[in-house]
């Protein structure tokens, strides 16, 4: 199984190239180019979150609820705070897994049975998960060359079972949030925003995650900043923060959360154990004190690219709903046919540059599992009902994202990189570019 950002670690990308079409690409990458672009929050490891395991090992107050003494942990709940503060939201829930803060958003939005979700054929495959865990069904929509979901084939797809838009930001690139949330109120959606793969982006200078009525983030090892594994929910929703409190904590919703609405509103229901530990918490309190620099210096060794390579003739990139905001993990330019990409990729890997198609997602209709429908029972209520009987999965509903990622290469972009980097890389392309074009 591929992981999120393996585009970005150049010694697994002859391994993962041909990706959606199980093709392997030629061509070993070199050390020439000599800083990794893998593992942006590990990078940014230091003394601070040293510091923060040390004090949770001192205390012996590992859970974030209680422990020894009357001292009460504070860890979570000042990554919570200041999380919420740096998304700009009002509550933000700290879970243990993107996947369980995805699966807490459903419980949030009361998804369920008859319920139906739209969201890209391009995404992750906890995105679907969710979906299908909470009883509802899957509807995929096309993406466009930005490499997230496609406004203009989403209202297609909205029938009157659809209740939530899952607009997921995918490798550090917004997704054209005005439009799809111009679609959710024309037609009462809820919008669920998945940030996992651009923690610490924003849309029209407002942090991805600030703009739906829920979102999520995954801090495990590929995201911009990391505990290892970790995931945060964010809202300005206090019924939205309450529910998604209780579904985490085994129906419970305590006293430091409940102040933080004033009082709570809802009744305990059935719920699963997604809390997070000090030891995470500390962690990524001390990573989320870092991530505006770990943003600000991806973004920066990205322009230097764009720039440099900004007057090739017909360079065409990656569309970019808004260019200030992308986070600049890579660098995606447009070709006439998979076989000119695949020629791109190998030509750069041979010149020591990290590159490959787009990557860190899989094309979810043509999974096989997905395509059988395949879950934990074999009457799974998604499935069962005569809509999710009718249901088609496959290469069929998914064409267009097929194409768009077969005719896309990129090179990989890290916060380490420096000018002498970024130059390099913009040396290659500029001799390896234009040779294929033109064949």
């Amino acid at each position: 199984m591929i992981n999120r950002r393996n585009f970005l670690v150049s010694s697994a990308l002859a391994g993962v190239a041909g990706r959606a079409t199980g093709q392997t690409l030629p061509g070993k990458p070199t050390s020439r180019v000599r800083p990794s672009a893998e593992y942006f929050g590990p990078q940014f490891y230091g003394e601070e979150e040293r510091n923060q395991l040390m004090d949770v090992m001192e205390s012996r107050s590992p859970f974030r609820w209680y422990g020894p003494g009357n001292r009460q942990p504070a860890k979570v709940a000042t990554f919570e705070k200041e999380f919420a503060q740096a998304m700009k939201s009002s509550y933000c829930l700290a879970v243990t897994s993107g996947t369980a803060a995805l699966q807490t958003a459903m419980a949030a939005l009361e998804v369920g049975l008859g319920d139906e979700v739209i969201l890209p054929a391009w995404t992750w495959h906890s995105c679907y998960s969710a979906i299908v865990l909470a009883g509802a069904l899957p509807v995929f929509a096309e993406i466009d060359e930005s490499f997230n979901i496609d406004p203009d084939d989403i209202e297609s797809k909205i029938t009157p079972q659809t209740k939530v838009i899952m607009a997921v930001h995918l490798q550090g690139n917004p997704a054209d949030m005005d439009r799809i949330l111009a679609l959710a109120r024309k037609h009462n959606l809820k919008v669920l925003e998945d940030c996992a793969q651009s923690v610490g982006g924003s849309y029209n200078g407002k942090p991805l995650g600030s703009m739906g009525d829920i979102a999520i983030y995954s801090l495990q090892l590929n995201k911009t900043i990391t505990a290892g594994e970790g995931g945060a929910v964010v809202t300005n929703d206090p019924v939205l923060f309450e529910r998604g409190g209780r579904f985490h904590d085994v129906g419970s919703f305590r006293a430091p959360h409940e102040s933080l609405v004033g009082k709570a509103q809802l009744q305990s229901f059935v719920g699963c154990n997604f809390r997070m530990s000090e030891f995470t918490g500390g962690v990524l309190l001390a990573q989320t004190r870092k991530l505006a620099e770990i943003v600000r210096r991806t973004r920066a060794a990205a322009a230097q690219i764009y720039q440099g390579l900004a007057d090739l003739p017909g360079i065409h990139f990656r569309r970019r709903p808004d260019a200030a905001g992308e986070i600049g993990v890579g660098v995606f330019v447009r070709f006439k046919s998979k076989d000119q990409r695949d020629r791109y990729v190998a030509a750069l890997r041979r010149d020591g540059v990290a590159a490959g198609p787009p990557s860190g997602s899989v094309v979810l209709p043509i999974q096989d599992y997905i395509e059988k429908k395949r879950t934990v029972h074999p009457a799974w209520p998604s499935f069962t009902s005569e809509r999710g009987r009718s249901i088609r999965y496959g290469a069929a509903c998914c064409p267009r994202t097929i194409e768009i990622l077969d005719r896309f290469g990129g090179v990989a972009v890290g916060p380490k990189f420096t000018e002498e980097d970024t130059a390099e890389i913009v040396r290659v392309v500029r001799k390896v570019y234009p040779t294929i074009l033109s064949t």
